[in-house]
């Protein structure tokens, strides 16, 4: 919501749908400075609301014009923010949590079918999500500077859903087979060293960075507010993070970008050999 409220947009969260049609005739009155507005409807409205799909469908008919965005995530991930903000679900108030969203995923199932963009939250921050909200959803005289996000991954742990582009540096040695550098990640000086000290790694900047020096211009030209660029090696601890530090490096110092990186597998435990 507070991305919609930046961009001008009159916003209303947990309206009753029956309520949506007569707030699109008080913003249609001449003389109302309101051009667009944003609306959160969820389970939390009860009876109420089942009635969405129907006011749905009496908007488009008016020819009210409206986009439906749709915000899933995965079932653990739903009862971790359950757990650290302890709010019941709405729908499991005196049961458990993951009847409650097996209850909403039923509920928003036709939604879901007819909704003019669904983004997965699960592996979002509040700030990438408001990025990606932004690029898709925004009109594009609200897109200011390109928002640039370097996220790396082990590709034993999923590639990141959301990256608009991937980059494998696999081919380059593995400081996991180094016994004194497997504990360590790619923010530590010893394991640059090691990466950067690899056979062909300064060809493969050679070819990268024009690359992205040429796909970055372009896709904001294009109107994209926001660009995720995955880094992905076997683990997601040590080449990866060395390259998208790199890359931040080179390309946070750009006026025209807004740069920040995200290490998503860093943390995670090396397997011992």
């Amino acid at each position: 919501m507070a991305c919609f409220e930046d961009a001008g947009y009159f916003c209303v969260d947990n309206l009753p749908p029956e309520m949506i049609g007569g707030l699109a005739d008080l913003f249609a009155h001449e003389g109302s400075k309101v051009e667009r507005a944003a609306v959160v409807c969820d389970v939390r409205g009860g009876e109420y609301f089942e009635r969405l799909l129907l006011v749905l469908d009496e908007l488009q008919e008016r020819g009210d014009p409206g986009r439906l965005l749709f915000l899933q995530a995965s079932e653990d991930v739903l009862i971790n923010r359950f757990k650290e903000t302890r709010r019941r679900h709405p729908l499991a108030q005196t049961g458990q949590v993951t009847a409650g969203i097996a209850r909403e995923r039923e509920l928003l199932a036709p939604l879901k079918e007819r909704c003019d963009l669904c983004i997965d939250t699960s592996e979002l921050s509040a700030a990438r999500l408001r990025r990606i909200v932004a690029d898709k959803m925004l009109p594009r005289d609200t897109v200011g500077k390109l928002a640039v996000t370097f996220i790396t991954y082990g590709f034993k742990h999923g590639a990141p859903r959301d990256a608009d582009l991937a980059f494998d540096v696999r081919f380059l040695p593995n400081p996991h087979y180094e016994e004194k550098l497997r504990p360590l990640t790619g923010l530590n000086r010893q394991v640059i060293e090691f990466v950067e000290g690899s056979g062909g790694i300064e060809e493969f900047y050679d070819r990268l960075l024009p690359l992205l020096d040429y796909l970055l211009p372009a896709y904001h030209q294009e109107g994209k507010a926001h660009l995720t660029v995955g880094i992905g090696c076997t683990g997601g601890r040590h080449r990866s993070v060395v390259i998208a530090e790199k890359l931040a490096g080179v390309y946070g110092a750009r006026e025209e970008l807004v740069v920040d990186v995200i290490h998503r597998d860093i943390d995670k435990q090396p397997r011992q050999t």
